[in-house]
């Protein structure tokens, strides 16, 4: 009888314990959710915002920011696409922006609850992949260029794409492992679209490509502006932000954008339909859209800021800075990729790695 009473007794406290876990339980997730409608999750690049910009935010609205970071285009939108975490902004490049409306993944943007859209330049507006910005706001923005060590490559020498063909680069050219960049630059030299679908031309820009492999002495991804900064190439083509970066650990490098025109790629804020707290969301987009927020924003990350009003707060040294910020004839001339469907996406891939198969 001890015995069963001893048992009666273990089971009763274990029932008691366990209602006491569900209860703690539930009072956290009430407590999360409580303190969650004040805070927003923002899906960025990483170190792609001035840290103090968040808190500043934080402390004139009241609302926290979750902030998560990605590495590539399409690793954000798979996460997006899954749905296990509420994405209330994110901040995808322009093709990617296509393809996330196209999947149905953003929301509308309600131009009512938008501030500071005049601060932002018509140069960067009303893209082909968000005619109107329906769906986006332009965040950053810059080029596709050529990285050089001024000791050892005369800048002058680098007009226009086809320079990088010159045998006097024999085996010191660093290229960006990307398919549509590569492609789109060996297009560009042929005086082609960086969106061309036409199967002649991918294949004639895909021979003239061929013969620019003795020159490469490295295909390379997110190492390739360290590489540069410790001296380990002489030439390379790459990014105008990783060029910024290299350039800022080495004087001795330089970066041009060819004047026959080049990629102008555009990262964008939008609200993704899942979106929890679309009002918070607006908020941080307003803010962000503040030319004085907007400058100091451009001058921690170091890329061109589209926000018109924003650039004529930035320094002079800054503004003149043709590398980074080019003259309009340049800027004519630049082009934004286009979302291409899984057809010419595996074509550019695969003439790409064939590339790539002969280094």
């Amino acid at each position: 009888m001890k015995k069963i009473l001893m048992t009666f007794s273990g089971v009763f406290l274990l029932i008691l314990v366990l209602l006491g876990l569900q209860w703690g339980l539930s009072a956290s997730r009430n407590q999360d959710n409580s303190s969650s409608k004040d805070t927003l999750t923002f899906y960025n690049w990483g170190d792609y915002i001035d840290p103090s910009i968040l808190k500043d935010f934080t402390k004139e609205t009241g609302y926290k920011v979750n902030y998560q970071t990605f590495d590539s285009n399409e690793a954000m939108y798979t996460k997006i696409k899954q749905g296990g975490t509420n994405f209330d902004l994110a901040v995808p490049s322009e093709y990617m922006v296509s393809k996330l409306k196209e999947a149905g993944l953003l929301a509308k943007l309600d131009k009512s609850q938008l501030t500071g859209m005049n601060n932002l330049n018509s140069q960067f507006m009303n893209q082909s992949f968000d005619k109107g910005n329906q769906y986006s706001v332009p965040y950053f923005w810059g080029t596709l260029g050529i990285l050089y060590n001024k000791k050892v490559v005369n800048g002058s020498d680098l007009k226009d794409w086809s320079s990088i063909w010159s045998s006097k680069y024999r085996h010191q050219l660093l290229l960006v492992d990307s398919a549509r960049d590569v492609l789109g630059l060996t297009l560009i030299s042929q005086g082609k679209s960086v969106n061309d679908q036409n199967a002649a031309d991918l294949a004639a820009a895909q021979g003239k490509l061929s013969s620019l492999m003795p020159n490469v002495k490295a295909i390379v991804g997110d190492e390739l502006k360290l590489y540069m900064a410790q001296g380990e190439g002489n030439i390379a083509v790459t990014y105008s932000g990783e060029a910024k970066n290299a350039m800022e650990k080495n004087s001795d490098l330089a970066y041009v954008v060819p004047e026959d025109g080049s990629n102008l790629w555009l990262d964008n804020l939008v609200i993704p339909k899942s979106a929890k707290h679309k009002k918070a969301a607006y908020a941080l987009i307003n803010y962000l859209n503040r030319p004085e927020v907007a400058a100091k924003n451009a001058e921690y990350i170091g890329y061109a800021t589209p926000n018109q009003k924003a650039y004529q707060l930035l320094p002079k040294s800054v503004k003149s800075d043709q590398a980074f910020y080019p003259k309009q004839s340049i800027l004519d001339k630049l082009q934004v990729y286009q979302n291409f469907n899984q057809y010419w996406t595996q074509k550019y891939n695969d003439a790409f790695l064939e590339f790539k198969l002969g280094k």
